[in-house]
């Protein structure tokens, strides 16, 4: 049987007053594990259209969508899932960064904003969010290989 192409997905990098934007996705906080928001991409609509719908509805903001920092793909190698993840820095534009918000979808449950150090003290994917997020903005863009997936 042969197994489903990779999902495509795009997630951005917005940080405010030092501070990354992170989300935790799992139904019912079931997880502890953060990430960069973004979400799926849907056929006819450019990564950039994608990416900035799936912040606003993730978490209230609009921005504006800069270079692509991290090429990111993970799979279940137990399964047939795979993603591939394109990670955007990305600025705030409005929208209340400290406001509440609530996800219509109900996919994400929580954001928060962390320090590098926060950050590290987390459970978090991909690896190289550190350094994409609090390393120069001006080096090249990461590719990371085939990571698995955490649960």
């Amino acid at each position: 049987m042969p197994r489903p192409m990779p999902r495509l997905a795009a997630r951005a990098v917005i940080l405010h007053r030092s501070r990354l934007l992170v989300v935790n996705a799992w139904p019912g906080q079931t997880s502890d594990l953060w990430c960069a928001p973004g979400g799926g991409v849907e056929r006819g609509a450019s990564l950039h259209d994608n990416l900035a719908r799936e912040i606003h509805e993730e978490t209230g903001l609009r921005i504006a969508i800069g270079a692509p920092c991290l090429v990111n793909e993970f799979h279940d190698p137990g399964g047939d899932f795979h993603q591939v993840d394109i990670y955007f820095r990305a600025t705030i534009t409005g929208g209340d960064p400290d406001g509440a918000w609530t996800d219509p979808a109900g996919i994400v449950n929580r954001r928060r904003w962390v320090s590098e150090a926060e950050l590290r003290s987390l459970r978090y994917k991909p690896d190289s969010l550190p350094a994409i997020a609090f390393g120069p903005p001006e080096s090249a863009p990461l590719y990371d290989p085939l990571e698995p997936i955490l649960r």
